[in-house]
């Protein structure tokens, strides 16, 4: 990105705890009730809107409830409770893959090990790093999407577009109390200021100290 500014630490680490106070009650996003729900949940969120993944995962989870449900489904079947998210037909073939590796290997069971998870097909760093956070409270990385990737870029963070670098420049930066919140924060900030575009600069906490990286057009 021409012109990047990479904020000093300091000013970095004072700008995620002003957003950590401003957005105090974040978490994740996506409905579920055990970690096998979650896992398909966030598989079936890539590149989807999370309101379009819990509005289909009622009726899903309710038809499918063990990994052994899954594995066995038909595509067709499968597909007509997923259709309105994002590339439904490779999500069905992932979700059905996964679930009979999770009967074969782990007793039907999403692991709770990092290694593991990302040995599953349609499972990334960033589902993984979900998943570890949300089902298991165990905290080893940062979950990485479309929102962290935008902000950490904009308010200086991060030069990189790649997620793996970028969740190695926010840990690196980032004590380890603020990994597991920070992409909901992130989230909700993008949701209430910091738009894709048309950013509110003007109403934002962080106009004295963002950079704005990328930025053309802000309100």
């Amino acid at each position: 990105m021409k012109n990047f500014v990479l904020l000093p630490n300091r000013q970095a680490l004072n700008a995620i705890e002003m957003l950590e106070k401003a957005y105090p009650n974040q978490g994740y996003y996506l409905n579920f009730s055990n970690p096998l729900e979650l896992m398909v949940a966030a598989m079936l969120s890539a590149q989807t809107r999370d309101t379009v993944v819990n509005s289909v995962t009622p009726a899903l989870f309710k038809r499918y409830r063990t990994a052994k449900d899954y594995g066995s489904a038909k595509e067709a079947e499968l597909l007509s409770y997923i259709e309105k998210v994002t590339f439904a037909s490779n999500k069905v073939n992932n979700i059905i893959k996964t679930a009979n590796l999770l009967s074969d290997r782990y007793r039907g069971k999403v692991p709770d090990r990092m290694e593991e998870l990302l040995s599953l097909p349609g499972v990334g760093r960033k589902t993984a790093n979900t998943i570890l956070i949300n089902a298991y409270e165990k905290v080893e990385g940062i979950p990485v999407d479309t929102w962290v990737i935008k902000l950490a870029g904009r308010i200086g963070l991060s030069k990189s577009q790649k997620p793996d670098d970028i969740e190695k420049d926010l840990m690196s930066l980032l004590d380890k109390r603020h990994w597991k919140k920070i992409a909901y924060i992130f989230k909700e900030h993008g949701h209430e200021i910091c738009h894709s575009t048309s950013p509110l600069c003007s109403k934002c906490i962080l106009k004295d100290v963002c950079p704005k990286n990328g930025v053309t057009d802000s309100k």
